[in-house]
């Protein structure tokens, strides 16, 4: 008491009294100016209101007459300047829910406000005073479901009440960092209660950047009711999350940079739902529908992630679908794969994707190909139109094919040549810097040389009139991990020859452009080429800010969405 005055001192000394006589009384309610006195001493000295703080939430079921006074008093303490004080105050608030239920939502929402405070050891008690109302009757389904909901408001309340996005952005660590990986502890019992932060998560979702959206997917994946054994309707509650992310009940605007952006993102996001059986019509047929016919107005970076992203959702589609979009796949086809050399560049990824596309697309419905390629696939339906000629049909399709495929060849000799320097420069490479940007050349050669073997290895089967469609996992895209790395492919074969190892690379990126026309001649111009070629295009993922009708490049406040 050395730093007490005496004034303080008995401030101290009489609230220590109220305590023990607190503490000791069977019937508490009968002494209520010993807690009107505790309830007082938050206006004196610092020592007795640090002490106040901890006594105020100790009795306050006792008295639920003084219970308004008791709290503001104790919400005034949390505004105090001294930090000491505002701590004490802060570890006392999960007290006042305890045993009084109707006081949760109003101190978690506390508390997520209190989530911004700047000391170490302020939000550290934050942290642990919410966990501790989150964790206080986990068996109870009405208290998770108060708590959870009061936490979740933070974030979806941010325009009603014009609060500061910081606060939102903190809760929103808090549950990332906190809640998510306590699920198991947290979501009881399981059933109802994921259930619940599923429809919480639904709310949340009308402004977030890309980052917020993938995380709260990658959260509901983990849950059990989207797990592997999940219903078919789950699996398309996900998928329905996703479609509407993606806007895909809006016309679409070829201007509007954030719509593709976030289409482009949310149908990767999409792909692995697909794998598991559900539908990418609505996708498909949104592409179909909106960004093929625009898609010549699109930036150029923006085609091939589109591209991409319709090849990998290929095969996840119905035989009407495929029917449907199968001619604006070989009306993009011509445009990739001219009939004859030009001196323009022809884009092998782009030519790539769109080769898988339309070999799993035909295999769905193989006798749409009839009419548009010339060939004669029977299958005994008014749709196969033999009688009907399409012999220019199959001249045009079959001559782009062999165009596409002289370039293929004369590319593979130009990477193979390529690869063999950049082993030399590798050998001679003496900086860490020389070292890394000779192994990325020699893995986008790797990539590329994959890229122009699955060509080859689509355009094969092409050539005859009635051809047999991949529709398996014969082939692997060339950006995409091989599915079984110790039995190459096709795709495979030049790079194994040349004794490199293949390496996977980044989604989108080494776009493999090359010149057309072009001989086969050595030396330095073609390598600049060829390396050139890999300088392109890069998918990196959303790139706007969040939210529709705002613009996702940060609810206009400069947040990047991805």
């Amino acid at each position: 008491m050395t730093d007490v005055s005496e004034e303080e001192a008995k401030q101290i000394e009489k609230l220590y009294e109220f305590g023990e006589r607190l503490n000791e009384a069977k019937d508490k309610s009968q002494i209520v100016k010993d807690y009107e006195g505790i309830i007082d001493a938050t206006k004196t000295s610092l020592k007795a209101k640090q002490l106040a703080a901890q006594l105020i939430p100790r009795f306050f079921k006792f008295f639920p007459n003084l219970s308004s006074r008791a709290l503001n008093a104790h919400f005034d303490l949390i505004e105090e300047e001294d930090l000491a004080v505002r701590v004490q105050a802060i570890r006392g608030l999960p007290l006042f829910c305890k045993d009084k239920k109707e006081y949760i939502s109003k101190i978690v929402d506390i508390l997520g406000q209190l989530l911004t405070a700047d000391e170490i050891v302020e939000r550290d008690a934050v942290h642990k005073a919410l966990m501790s109302v989150l964790r206080q009757d986990v068996k109870d389904c009405l208290v998770n479901v108060e708590s959870l909901s009061a936490l979740f408001r933070h974030i979806w309340n941010v325009e009603e009440s014009n609060q500061d996005d910081t606060i939102r952005d903190k809760v929103l660590c808090f549950i990332r960092d906190k809640v998510f990986p306590l699920k198991a502890e947290l979501l009881r019992p399981q059933d109802e209660m994921e259930k619940h932060i599923t429809d919480l998560i639904k709310k949340s979702l009308g402004d977030v950047t890309g980052a917020e959206f993938r995380m709260f997917i990658d959260f509901l994946k983990s849950l059990s009711i989207f797990g592997k054994k999940a219903p078919p309707e789950r699996l398309m509650e996900l998928i329905g999350i996703i479609e509407g992310q993606a806007d895909l009940d809006a016309q679409f605007d070829v201007s509007d940079a954030d719509h593709i952006d976030r289409l482009i993102s949310c149908l990767f996001i999409a792909l692995p739902f697909f794998l598991r059986g559900a539908s990418g019509s609505k996708f498909l047929n949104y592409l179909n529908k909106h960004i093929v016919p625009v898609f010549d107005q699109l930036p150029e970076e923006r085609k091939l992630d589109l591209l991409k992203a319709l090849a990998e959702i290929s095969p996840y589609t119905t035989p009407q679908d495929s029917r449907q979009v199968l001619p604006s796949v070989v009306q993009l086809f011509k445009k990739y794969m001219p009939r004859r050399k030009t001196s323009e560049e022809t884009n092998f990824t782009c030519v790539e994707c769109l080769l898988f596309s339309f070999h799993h697309l035909a295999h769905k419905a193989p006798n749409a190909t009839n009419s548009l390629c010339g060939y004669k696939i029977v299958t005994g339906q008014p749709s196969d139109r033999l009688g009907d000629d399409f012999s220019e049909n199959y001249k045009d399709f079959t001559e782009r094919l062999s165009s596409v495929e002289d370039l293929t060849r004369a590319t593979i000799k130009k990477l193979t040549r390529g690869m063999a320097e950049h082993n030399k420069a590798m050998a001679a490479a003496k900086s860490d810097e020389a070292k890394e940007n000779t192994k990325t050349r020699k893995q986008n050669t790797t990539t590329g040389l994959c890229t122009c073997n699955n060509i080859l290895a689509m355009t094969k089967p092409l050539h005859s009139k009635t051809p047999a469609f991949i529709g398996d996992k014969s082939v692997n895209l060339s950006w995409k991990e091989a599915i079984n790395p110790s039995a190459p492919t096709s795709a495979t074969a030049t790079a194994t020859a040349t004794g490199v190892k293949r390496t996977a690379a980044s989604n989108g990126s080494n776009n493999l452009a090359m010149k057309k026309g072009r001989g086969g001649g050595g030396g330095g111009m073609q390598n600049q080429l060829v390396n050139r070629a890999f300088e392109g295009i890069s998918y990196s993922g959303w790139s706007g800010g969040r939210g529709r009708g705002r613009g996702w490049a940060g609810r206009g406040r400069g947040r990047g969405y991805w």
